[in-house]
């Protein structure tokens, strides 16, 4: 187990002083979040960017994630639109056609996992119409993921059609596939109140391949700064012990790039102490 960042914590970086900087500052991983400013999917030459970047974290010692929530990046106007759960077929298709775009990234990284959620239903779909659009969505990506050796590691986001781990495991059974697993966000959980979350590591080790990190407070999804909300880290990191994870517990405080060195250098030390405790 090891500490990670998400590149989207550092919205006002360039990538590559992203990769230096959490090197510098100790982390042992990077989550990608491929967007205008950063690795950008869209620019040229993509593949020859991807060789870049992977000789970049070898060299500085990075294992990565993708991250597919770029908050504009498929359409200008509308907050992470379209999605998989759109109305449209072809608006469902332009974010399929992004998911693919990721995970060919991720194998040109050979990065851990790629990380994504369901969205946002905007039409009047009944939810079994929601989740028919989502589970062939996750199966064709999964098949996708699979011909490429990469993980699939789905995200349960407050707010979205899928937020909570009752919906999730739904979702997971009905797509059924061994390229498809989970990310949990730690804060989620306590946003949701599912509580404990040392159970939910236990209950789901088997197919957990990311974590996201943040404090927060029952009912409220906003990403805080360590110390300021309700998260309970030690029973957190007993549980990922105990589940043996053995990946990256990505930091995810997007809303604070305007700080973003001393942020992150916070967050490593607080979440430092936390991993080095021995085993209950």
């Amino acid at each position: 187990m090891f500490l990670g960042y998400n590149t989207n914590g550092f919205a006002h970086h360039r990538f590559d002083d992203v990769l230096d900087i959490l090197a510098e500052l100790g982390y042992g991983g990077v989550a990608i979040t491929l967007d205008v400013h950063h690795l950008d999917p869209d620019g040229p030459n993509r593949n020859g960017r991807v060789a870049v970047v992977r000789g970049h974290l070898a060299r500085i010692g990075l294992q990565c994630v993708i991250e597919t929530g770029a908050r504009f990046l498929l359409d200008a106007r509308r907050k992470h639109q379209p999605t998989l759960v759109s109305a449209s077929a072809e608006d469902r298709d332009t974010r399929f056609d992004f998911l693919c775009t990721c995970v060919e990234v991720a194998a040109g990284l050979r990065a851990d996992c790629v990380s994504f959620w369901s969205g946002t239903g905007l039409d009047d779909a009944t939810p079994t119409e929601l989740m028919k659009r989502l589970v062939e969505g996750c199966k064709r990506l999964a098949d996708v993921a699979g011909e490429r050796d990469v993980r699939l590691a789905f995200e349960p986001e407050p707010g979205m059609f899928i937020d909570t781990m009752d919906k999730f495991a739904e979702l997971h059974q009905k797509v059924n596939h061994p390229a498809f697993g989970l990310t949990i966000d730690i804060g989620h959980l306590v946003c949701n109140g599912e509580l404990p979350v040392s159970k939910f590591l236990a209950q789901w080790k088997h197919v957990l391949w990311n974590v996201h990190i943040e404090d927060m407070r029952k009912g409220v999804h906003d990403h805080l700064m360590f110390g300021e909300g309700e998260v309970d880290f030690t029973d957190v990191f007993n549980g990922l012990r105990e589940a043996n994870y053995d990946k990256g517990v990505f930091v995810e405080l997007s809303r604070h790039s305007y700080d973003a060195v001393n942020t992150a250098r916070k967050a490593k030390e607080f979440l430092g102490r936390h991993l080095s405790e021995p085993r209950p």
